[in-house]
């Protein structure tokens, strides 16, 4: 159901605290405030803080009373995760219009592929510029850009940028740039951040000048992947992918749903529903998001000044890959359930929606006869066009697939021009 192009010379588009400016974007006069998005998993602590809230001391990860006798002014937000979802697909959308070459990673974070883009909009400050005036329509006054070869560079760049700026990296000139930068901008995992530091290794310069070997002794794998990022000798290529059309299905509660049991039951109905649908058959399910819109309630205040932003949309949201793709309602259940236990929505569900968002092929016959014509156009990778042309050969005992080719193209007779030739598998 998708196809994958891959671009060497890569724009990162960052948005630091994309959730947060949704809610700027939407609720008028939010930013002049100090202001806390509640984590999604429960009110209780934050999840993303503002600059002016962090200029009175709150922190992510507080909880709401800490933070509010630090800052009585804070102002409280309820996740809307559906919200930023959406938002953020919006910005992947507009990013498609300049490449279509574009891979997406946390929200706000998202790769632009550029290779051959100069023939377009020239140099790489005028692709930059032109990346810029796409994301101005979401939010460009924050928005930080990277240009340079490869994905980690590009990254670099757009986390050296200042808000609403670029950083060009330009090609051959990655070792330099990459040397001045902190370690922090590697991909690393606590315990390795502090065991470098505790080796005096504060820079990528630093970490590249030690021999590679070293590093891979006291490291390992990850530490030689580490010590090529550093180094320059790993650019890896911007990998785009054409996103199928979701399969969806809905259930909207005419009461607030709480419970979890009648919540399960939905789930269930709502994946049975989707698995019959025509585009679903010959594929398997790869990829599966669920979403709640819950009831909307206010926060109010507390007696101290700290008041939720009213009113406002409140939702639920996760996200699954399973890790081996199937058409098994119970498999595809399972994991979602789980989230469901662990992690359940903090509030009434007004609407329940189940998305099927990747797909991997089934068996050759499903993906041949496949009741959905559409379906099985898109299915026909040239394996499974093999095996089923085998099989079917093997049943009727004759030839029944043919190839068109071109015999003589100068002919002014069409039947002349090209014949039919059996299908060998």
């Amino acid at each position: 159901m998708s196809r994958s192009s891959t671009s060497s010379l890569a724009a990162c588009v960052w948005i630091p605290l994309f959730s947060l400016r949704c809610e700027e974007a939407r609720h008028e006069g939010l930013a002049a405030y100090p202001t806390a998005l509640l984590a999604p998993d429960t009110t209780r602590k934050l999840w993303q803080v503002s600059s002016r809230a962090r200029h009175a001391g709150v922190k992510p990860g507080m909880t709401v009373s800490q933070a509010i006798g630090l800052c009585s002014t804070l102002r409280l937000i309820e996740p809307d995760p559906v919200h930023y979802d959406d938002c953020f697909a919006r910005l992947l959308a507009a990013l498609n219009e300049i490449s279509p070459v574009i891979e997406s990673g946390e929200l706000g974070l998202a790769y632009v592929g550029t290779d051959g883009l100069e023939g377009v909009f020239g140099e790489p400050l005028k692709i930059i510029d032109a990346i810029r005036l796409t994301v101005g329509r979401s939010d460009g006054r924050t928005a930080r850009i990277g240009w340079g070869k490869g994905k980690f560079v590009a990254w670099v760049g757009a986390s050296r940028a200042k808000p609403g700026e670029a950083v060009i990296v330009p090609v051959g000139g990655e070792k330099a740039f990459l040397a001045s930068q902190p370690i922090s901008v590697l991909p690393l995992d606590a315990d390795i951040h502090r065991r470098l530091r505790q080796l005096g290794i504060r820079s990528l310069g630093a970490l590249a000048a030690l021999p590679e070997a070293a590093i891979t002794a006291q490291f390992g794998a990850v530490g030689r992947r580490l010590w090529r990022l550093a180094a320059g000798r790993i650019a890896d290529p911007v990998e785009g992918r054409i996103v199928p059309e979701p399969i969806v299905a809905a259930l909207t509660f005419f009461t607030p749903v709480g419970e979890r049991e009648l919540l399960v039951h939905a789930l269930e109905q709502l994946i049975s529903r989707a698995l019959k649908h025509p585009r679903r058959i010959g594929w398997r399910v790869h990829a599966v998001r669920l979403r709640a819109d819950l009831e909307s309630e206010s926060m109010g205040g507390d007696g101290r000044g700290a008041a939720c932003c009213a009113p406002t949309n409140r939702s639920w949201l996760v996200n699954v890959l399973l890790k081996d793709p199937t058409a098994d309602a119970g498999s595809i259940g399972a994991p979602l359930k789980t989230r469901l236990e662990q992690s359940p929505p903090t509030g009434g569900v007004e609407r329940l929606v189940l998305e099927f968002t990747a797909f991997a092929p089934g068996t050759a016959e499903l993906q041949l006869f496949a009741r959905d014509a559409q379906a099985a156009a898109r299915a026909g990778q040239q394996r499974a066009l093999q095996s089923a042309a085998r099989e079917i050969r093997m049943r009727v005992k004759r030839a029944c697939l043919y190839h068109v080719i071109e015999v003589q193209p100068w002919s002014r007779l069409p039947e002349r021009r090209y014949a039919l030739i059996d299908f060998e598998p």
